[in-house]
């Protein structure tokens, strides 16, 4: 993911603003009834995460699928898959794992919302479901210029989203978030219909930082420098997530990028043995293997 990349990473300030006066409010709302923690990458193929693999694996899928409990699944943005295909995924992954996948483009930045979309968005779904438990939360990225202007199809779209389907949403443009009438606008669409929202955490997007939870799932995209600021990020973020654990969060979904993906497992590694630790989780550790670490690093 390159979005909110900055040529000097070590100039940004990388504090994570405080919780949204609204976000405990809403994790206390009722006792939670389970605590799950996802963490993946948001690719698998072996050309972004150089290194990953051992010599001679076949199946990238099925062995990442045992490294990680979670993908997240940019691929579907780009083409919509036959029922098949999720069907093939389906079967090449463990009983436990997650799938996290992205909605078309043409949903989000080719028709962006517009009242056409149904019948892509019901094949897109059609398709989807074969990944029958396996599917964790759709989740839908609009395009850096979708501005609140048009704040009226995001409200068609969240009261007709099939609701037996979690489902989050990211918005790009600062207004959402920074213009305090439709945020607050916003934040009460999101909640009435049970829709999380995506926290993006990028170092040249602080803006859309927004710390505001709308249900007791935590969504957050975090995207690494490639600079040693990155571990620290991710302190920061076991330290709040403990927080949110502390005061009833059900789950989090939390899936590292890097603007060199290779990396990314390695912070991946890093951030479980972290919540491992703090969160009292007992997540796998990819390739947790001293040789495979060493080679990585």
């Amino acid at each position: 993911m390159k979005f909110g990349s900055v040529d000097n990473p070590g100039d940004i300030d990388f504090t994570l603003p405080a919780d949204h006066s609204e976000t405990l409010k809403v994790l206390q709302k009722k006792p939670p009834e389970r605590f799950n923690v996802f963490v993946g990458c948001a690719k698998w193929n072996r050309a972004d995460l150089k290194g990953f693999y051992p010599r001679g694996t076949k199946d990238e899928l099925e062995y990442y699928s045992r490294q990680f409990n979670s993908i997240e699944l940019n691929a579907t943005f780009y083409r919509i898959f036959p029922p098949e295909q999720f069907s093939k995924w389906y079967d090449k992954t463990p009983p436990d794992f997650k799938f996290f996948p992205k909605l078309n483009q043409e949903i989000s930045h080719w028709k962006r919302l517009n009242e056409d979309i149904t019948p892509i968005v019901d094949n897109y779904l059609y398709s989807a479901v074969n990944l029958k438990e396996k599917l964790g939360c759709v989740f839908l990225q609009m395009h850096n210029n979708f501005a609140p202007k048009d704040f009226d199809r995001v409200v068609n779209f969240a009261e007709s989203w099939p609701k037996e389907i979690p489902l989050a949403i990211e918005f790009r443009h600062t207004s959402w978030y920074n213009d305090k009438a439709v945020a607050e606008d916003l934040y009460q669409l999101l909640e009435e219909n049970n829709i999380s929202n995506i926290i993006v955490d990028s170092a040249g997007r602080r803006d859309v930082m927004h710390m505001r939870l709308t249900n007791s799932r935590a969504f957050v995209r975090y995207v690494g420098a490639n600079h040693q600021s990155d571990y620290a990020r991710l302190d920061d973020w076991v330290e709040r997530l403990k927080l949110w654990k502390a005061n009833g969060i059900e789950e989090i979904d939390f899936f590292v990028h890097q603007n060199i993906e290779k990396e990314s497992p390695l912070l991946s590694a890093y951030f479980i043995k972290q919540l491992n630790a703090e969160l009292g989780t007992n997540l796998k550790i990819p390739n947790d293997d001293s040789d495979i670490q060493q080679k990585l690093l």
